[in-house]
């Protein structure tokens, strides 16, 4: 099925239609902010998923930039239940539409760019003090180099590990 891109006054009036709008992102990214009318279905729960059925049949997927429902649109298109789109720009296109999001500010930042917050602190780190220090502070920054190697070719990323157990990601309600 063929998936056409829709601007974001073009997919609010989809909307207004009765389209319905699924934000793929992760939960985390959905977390801190998103679309009110979208529902959150995650890129990898969705051919396990029942799509919402709106009153046309018509799916809006989105993400942050567009670029992963641009790369996912044959897939996206499989799963919809009617007329698939993809929203232009994502989340931010609909952002610099000056089109409303619901905020939560006081939930983390996305994982991954705590990850590349952290390395990238550690990176300049090591350098600086390799530079200052000592030549050995920059075994540091050929680590965390190392381990960004690691995770880009394993999809184990011990950073984010240790990340997920730090407090603010973790859920008071999970226990």
């Amino acid at each position: 099925m063929a998936v056409e891109s829709l601007t974001p006054e073009g997919a609010r009036e989809r909307i207004a239609q009765g389209a319905v709008l699924v934000d793929i992102r992760a939960a985390d990214e959905f977390a801190r902010e998103h679309i009110a009318q979208a529902h959150h279905i995650p890129m990898a729960q969705l051919a396990a998923r029942q799509l919402p059925a709106g009153e046309t049949g018509a799916v809006i997927f989105y993400c942050r930039s567009g670029n992963r429902t641009r790369i996912n649109a044959v897939a996206l298109g499989a799963c919809a239940p009617g007329d698939a789109y993809v929203l232009e720009g994502g989340l931010d296109g609909w952002k610099k539409a000056g089109l409303p999001v619901v905020s939560d500010a006081s939930q983390p930042l996305e994982l991954a760019r705590q990850v590349q917050i952290a390395a990238g602190s550690l990176i300049v780190a090591g350098a600086v003090l390799g530079a200052t220090v000592s030549p050995w502070f920059h075994l540091l920054s050929g680590f965390v180099g190392a381990g960004l190697v690691f995770a880009g070719v394993s999809g184990f990323c011990g950073m984010a590990r240790v990340l997920l157990k730090m407090p603010w990601n973790r859920n008071p309600l999970a226990g």
